[in-house]
């Protein structure tokens, strides 16, 4: 089993628009590309900069190593395009790549 995390972090004036959208639009265009199984989306809590913004994680989950790649070549420029574009200036976000062991 392969995780895609993708953790972000949010202006916190824009964070309840930003999580409306990921559970509206974002993270169902994600799931409609049938590459996950399904996933987990997190508050980050106890972060130094929650003054300013807002921490989430989502992680993705997938059979094999195969299928992530699928999704990077096929569909993850276009989504993050249309993140980027909704929230120019407002996020930050960094992705790693797990694989489970448990």
């Amino acid at each position: 089993m392969i995780i895609y995390n993708v953790t972000e972090a949010i202006d916190i004036d824009t964070e309840q628009e930003w999580v409306r959208w990921m559970r509206t639009h974002h993270i169902p265009d994600v799931m409609k590309t049938g590459k996950f199984e399904g996933y987990t989306f997190s508050k980050v809590l106890g972060t130094p900069e929650q003054d300013q913004s807002a921490s989430y994680s989502l992680q993705y989950r997938c059979q094999n190593i195969e299928q992530l790649e699928k999704y990077q070549n096929e569909n993850a420029t276009q989504l993050q395009k249309e993140h980027a574009a909704k929230f120019l200036g407002k996020f930050a976000a960094f992705r790693t790549v797990l694989e489970v062991v448990e």
